[in-house]
């Protein structure tokens, strides 16, 4: 592909994030963008300079003039998107990146990636904390084999940040930190660990102004042997506020790896010990704290065209995020019903 068309439908807060990461990478473009709300259409579509505006997704697909579609609604559309994406161009398709959370449930997961399956075309889940750079270090490290055999991990995500005056809708539904948050623990977990044989967890709600959890503990048993405990916390109080890193403690039959506040990686192995700054840019339409989750975006859609060039399936392709999304359904079934979960039973 010499030149890669694209459209995004839904223009809400996380949304300009994705467009300032399209507008960054060579031989792409977004041509078209959709939105319910005609406000936010328009000043979306006058900040970025795309002409092309519809408030009907259907009619913006029967138009069509795309490669892909980037799907940055709310959970509940992605599934009748999908589907749109797969039946556009008389069923050919279109490739899709579609937001996390991908699906509500377990059986319109499947069917999205189903329905893009048969098109033949690309389906990536926009799983973007495994591609923060300071994460991807720690991953590249461990695949490396630094601390030989990892056999216990922790990933932690803690933070009294306010992230309701943003995303207002997010104390509103009965899931919180797991669904919405979690997620990107978990798959950070897979992507270090690998897949997951059984899950026990734990959920509480400290802020009564919202209706879900916002704090949450996981233990998990990977198939691999490695043990790994996954913690979350919307409800934790210190200085300096540590939002919105990922802080990881790895043990391996070699060594230690840690990630701490600050973006320090260490690696303690065979009786050294090397310390790096793994701090990510601020890059130039990107502000603190949100840096480090901007430029993520950035790395993952330049990761999903890579793909689409190369003719080879996402890390996160949507087959692969049908283990994140039922690590986060045997999560809730493990609290509801206070037992471990196989993830078999799923």
């Amino acid at each position: 592909m010499s030149r890669i068309r694209g459209a995004l439908i839904g223009c809400g807060f996380f949304a300009r994030n994705q467009l300032h990461a399209w507008e960054g990478i060579e031989g792409v473009e977004i041509v078209a963008i959709c939105d319910r709300d005609e406000t936010r259409l328009s000043e979306t579509g006058e900040a970025f300079g795309i002409a092309r505006r519809y408030t009907d997704a259907e009619r913006m697909f029967e138009e069509g003039g795309f490669d892909f579609v980037d799907i940055a609604t709310t959970v509940a559309a992605h599934r009748p998107l999908v589907e749109m994406a797969a039946r556009a161009g008389d069923g050919a398709g279109v490739h899709v990146i579609c937001q996390k959370p991908f699906a509500e449930n377990m059986e319109d997961a499947r069917a999205m990636v189903a329905a893009i399956d048969a098109t033949g075309k690309t389906l990536m889940v926009h799983e973007n904390f495994r591609w923060q750079s300071a994460v991807r270090a720690a991953i590249e490290t461990l695949r490396g084999g630094a601390i030989g055999t990892p056999f216990f991990g922790r990933v932690s995500f803690r933070s009294g940040y306010d992230v309701f005056s943003g995303q207002p809708y997010l104390a509103e539904g009965a899931r919180f930190i797991i669904e919405d948050l979690g997620i990107h623990i978990l798959d950070i977990s897979r992507a270090l660990f690998g897949d997951v044989a059984r899950i026990s967890a734990t959920t509480t709600r400290i802020n009564p102004e919202i209706r879900g959890e916002d704090v949450a503990t996981m233990l998990l048993a990977h198939e691999s042997g490695v043990t790994s405990v996954v913690d979350c916390s919307y409800a934790t109080r210190r200085t300096p506020e540590t939002f919105p890193e990922t802080l990881l403690e790895i043990d391996g039959t070699g060594g230690t790896l840690r990630l701490d506040a600050g973006y320090r990686l260490t690696i303690q192995a065979r009786g050294g010990e090397e310390v790096r700054d793994v701090a990510p840019p601020v890059l130039p339409w990107a502000e603190r704290p949100w840096h480090n989750i901007q430029e993520s975006v950035a790395l993952i859609q330049q990761h999903f065209i890579a793909c689409l060039c190369d003719g080879r399936a996402p890390e996160t392709s949507g087959a692969d995020n049908l283990r994140t999304l039922a690590l986060v359904e045997a999560a809730y079934l493990s609290a509801a019903e206070g037992r471990t979960v196989a993830l078999a039973e799923l």
